[in-house]
């Protein structure tokens, strides 16, 4: 039986690029609302991936089954589709054909984006790359995972993204991988529609990941001390943020009315009324308005 700390109970999950950041915080948070988790990903126990970075799909899929739900690593290229139709396959198998949420969120662009130089002074191989890992992964898993929610007339499917304004971010191949993704969400929502399935993008705000972490040179234990070297950093939030605003997402019966759209922890908390691991609710977007805009300019227009 449900019960509202366990809302998601009896439902199945595919969390796709689940190894780390928000990711595992999507994965741990629908294990922590009673799902079974599918964590999948390039790092795991029998070897790292070329992010060449320690999490593996295993201990995100222990923290899931340590959360409430259960937990289960399946290691993926998402790149590659025959993988991901023998992953899918398997799903269906153990699961009785049920899938209800799917959440695309592999990334692993960052050692591909190239902050320092135009467009027309990148390297094009690496840019193109950056497109096939961010954006070609998303829409190779969902050609294989949605028919098993067409095929029940049921589910929800997020596209985690950054921002979600048309604010330009910064870069062009990295701009482009976070806005094709949103049309993505919007895509499959119009397709999904007629058959009962929601499809969001959502986005987190200034996220402290496991690297984000390092590269302020903090734990988070002690996280708030990164704040001396960038005042911003104050108002970021956890990877869990933005796994309790999906799960409240997957939880909500009349998510359907936000299918297509583009949302962010900063709206999701005022709807839901969930808070950080620290009680705290964070919105990053009211402090971009207030420390960030004069410099910056408004975030933009949501997509």
């Amino acid at each position: 039986m449900k019960t509202d700390t366990r809302p998601l109970a009896g439902q199945v999950a595919l969390v796709a690029g689940g190894t780390r950041g928000g990711g595992r915080g999507v994965a741990v948070e629908l294990g922590a609302a009673g799902a079974t988790v599918y964590v999948t990903g390039r790092s795991s126990k029998a070897g790292r991936s070329d992010m060449d970075r320690p999490e593996t799909i295993e201990e995100t899929a222990e923290l899931v089954t340590t959360a409430g739900g259960h937990g289960i690593p399946v290691r993926t290229d998402h790149s590659r589709p025959e993988e991901v139709r023998v992953l899918v396959d398997r799903i269906a198998a153990e699961q009785d054909g049920r899938l209800d949420i799917l959440v695309n969120s592999v990334w692993g662009g960052d050692p591909l984006a190239d902050w320092e130089h135009p467009m027309w002074e990148q390297d094009l191989e690496t840019g193109l790359r950056l497109l096939r890992q961010a954006v070609e992964t998303h829409i190779i898993t969902s050609r294989y995972a949605l028919p098993l929610m067409v095929a029940r007339k049921s589910g929800f499917v997020v596209e985690v993204t950054d921002g979600n304004t048309d604010r330009y971010r910064g870069t062009l191949f990295y701009d482009l991988a976070k806005s094709a993704v949103i049309r993505l969400a919007v895509a499959q929502a119009a397709e999904l529609r007629p058959h009962g399935i929601a499809a969001v993008a959502i986005t987190p705000g200034f996220l402290r990941s496991e690297a984000m972490l390092e590269g302020f040179g903090v734990t988070e234990a002690n996280w708030r001390e990164g704040a001396a070297r960038d005042p911003h950093f104050a108002y970021s939030e956890t990877p869990a943020y933005l796994g309790r605003a999906v799960a409240a997402l997957a939880a909500d019966p009349g998510v359907m009315a936000k299918s297509g759209r583009a949302l962010a922890t900063w709206g999701l908390y005022r709807d839901y009324g969930f808070t950080d691991a620290d009680g705290t609710q964070p919105d990053f977007e009211a402090h971009w308005a207030e420390s960030l805009e004069g410099e910056y300019g408004p975030l933009g227009d949501p997509l």
